[in-house]
């Protein structure tokens, strides 16, 4: 329901409710019956139901499985925190080694041409390098 609709059946309600007091008796002690009736229809409540956080297989088994196994609960939450972080891990140092062989290659690029010395001291050529290595 959207606000307008329920300031509607708000206003409604308390209409209904100021002008009970002005009804005859007799239309009172017949609303009352109807609304026993329909109590008296209603379904019955369902019984209560538990969230149950053990678990057990089902079968002539299950007891033995779910107790000896019982302590490997605790790990449902923490094995996949550990997968993530190993996860994490190997491609920080995939990505690390990317990076060296990336250096090197630079590197060896730069041992195996024939550069005159001046071009090490320029600036654009060690910012050019800089750039590459990022």
């Amino acid at each position: 329901m959207n606000t307008r609709e329920l300031n509607f059946a708000y206003k409604v309600r308390h209409a209904l409710n100021e002008s009970t007091e002005n009804l005859p008796v007799a239309t009172t002690d017949r609303l009352a019956a109807a609304r026993n009736a329909a109590l008296a229809r209603r379904k019955k409540e369902s019984p209560l139901r538990v969230l149950v956080t053990r678990r057990i297989i089902a079968g002539p088994v299950g007891n033995f499985v779910g107790e000896r196994l019982a302590w490997l609960a605790p790990f449902g939450l923490i094995l996949p925190l550990v997968v993530v972080a190993f996860g994490l891990s190997g491609i920080y140092h995939y990505e690390k080694q990317r990076r060296i062989r990336e250096t090197a290659e630079i590197d060896a690029a730069v041992l195996s041409d024939e550069l005159p010395l001046s071009a090490y001291l320029d600036h654009g050529f060690s910012t050019y390098i800089a750039k590459r290595v990022d």
